[in-house]
């Protein structure tokens, strides 16, 4: 990693903090997770400390102390106390919370709270790193998913001592919050604190299970920053009609269309036919310019020289990540890849022969002696009333969660590391 001046940049120490971790189930344990997992891809050192869970993987440290919990019996007592106005158990347990926290941080760069500062669920823990940002080193952030303020029925004791520490701005803690709309509700109910918005966001090679290969593959092809990404599970033979792939492929990129077309199948190196047809294929590539649009995986080598061997979980990952599927055959006696495709409600564009009537509904389908661009331009109208298409891209641009950790969090910490 280099900065702007060519300089190598070192990996951040960030340290990830909330009441628990998984394997507990919940919201912020999924996102605490899953930071955790991206910044580690982006190459950063990250660690997490949390009061309740296990140490759940060996790709970073896990820690845990129970006093740190939601459900700790020593903190709900010293909770009681504080209403009663008694504020000793209080105070022992925020400096025995410091101390587990000023040990954690010492090295650590910044340190992500996890809803701990704005949550009413571990006084102390709150105390103690309010205590801890303005006597380390160490930069804090409060992570803010949610906030008893911004309801209705917010309890009054949170609006006296010391619970009103919860709301109350630190002029040594970085505010972020997760969405627009909560900034504003934030803003009016915690007033004096400036907050940054960074948005949630999904791993898809975790939710989808996706292999490691798909995962690079997916990486060196930009799958992410594409419009529309095609896939066609087709052995490359001549009654595959993938010529008129090419052009439909061809006329979607002249709409101003970012378009990716995969092309999965193989062919008989030792049948001279199929040979010169993937030869011709590849210097139809060439001749329309789609070079950057186009992977033919048959011989697909990935950036390090090794070559991709695609197995059926590799075309199950292309179906989930796609957005359309596209069949031109001249014949077929079946037509499993519909099947497939609709099992995961994915959108096909298919030539209009029968195996494919018989099967398909709801389907974009096409004569192969229409035009391309015409082809084209239907397939386009088609997905503009797949009403799927969009949300699922949307996603795929803005919400994947290693794109959001390179774009807005990591430069965001650094800008407040340095």
């Amino acid at each position: 990693m280099r900065g702007e001046g060519g300089d190598i940049e070192r990996p951040l120490r960030i340290g990830l903090l909330h009441y628990s971790c998984p394997p507990l189930v919940g919201g912020v344990e999924e996102i605490l997770q899953h930071h955790a997992k991206a910044l580690t891809r982006a190459g950063q050192s990250v660690s997490i400390l949390a009061g309740m869970g296990e140490i759940f993987t060996d790709l970073f440290p896990v820690k845990i102390h129970p006093l740190l919990g939601s459900q700790n019996s020593r903190v709900k007592s010293a909770h009681e106390a504080c209403l009663k106005g008694q504020y000793a158990p209080l105070k022992e347990i925020v400096s025995e919370i410091f101390e587990i926290l000023q040990a954690w941080s010492r090295q650590l760069d910044v340190l992500i709270a996890h809803n701990v500062l704005h949550m009413p669920f571990n006084l102390p823990l709150t105390l103690a790193l309010r205590r801890l940002a303005f006597r380390e080193k160490v930069r804090v952030v409060s992570w803010a998913h949610d906030s008893p303020y911004v309801r209705p029925d917010c309890p009054d004791y949170l609006t006296r001592p010391p619970w009103i520490s919860l709301k109350l701005p630190h002029p040594h803690i970085s505010y972020v919050t997760i969405s627009n709309s909560r900034r504003s509700a934030l803003k009016r109910y915690l007033p004096g604190i400036e907050w940054r918005v960074i948005h949630n966001g999904i791993d898809p090679a975790d939710f989808f299970y996706l292999s490691p290969e798909s995962v690079r593959l997916f990486e060196e092809l930009k799958l992410l920053e594409r419009d529309l990404v095609v896939v066609q599970p087709s052995r490359i033979t001549p009654r595959k009609n993938l010529e008129l792939s090419l052009e439909i492929i061809h006329g979607i990129k002249s709409l101003g269309c970012n378009v990716l077309f995969i092309l999965t199948g193989a062919y008989d190196h030792h049948e001279g036919q199929a040979v010169q047809y993937y030869q011709m294929l590849k210097r139809r590539v060439d001749e329309l310019e789609l070079s950057d649009h186009v992977a033919i995986l048959a011989e697909y080598v990935f950036s390090d020289g090794t070559r991709l061997i695609p197995h059926r979980t590799f075309i199950r990952d292309l179906y989930l990540i796609a957005d359309l599927l596209l069949m031109t055959s001249k014949d077929e006696g079946f037509g499993l890849p519909l099947l497939e495709a609709g099992m995961i409600k994915l959108p096909i564009a298919c030539s209009r022969i029968k195996p494919f009537l018989e099967i398909g509904r709801d389907v974009c389908f096409f004569r192969i002696n229409d035009p391309p661009m015409f082809i084209a331009g239907r397939i386009m109208e088609y997905l503009s009333r797949t009403t799927t298409h969009e949300m699922f891209r949307k996603v795929m641009r803005q919400y994947v969660l290693d794109t959001i950790c390179r774009k807005d969090l990591i430069p965001f910490l650094r800008e407040l590391v340095s």
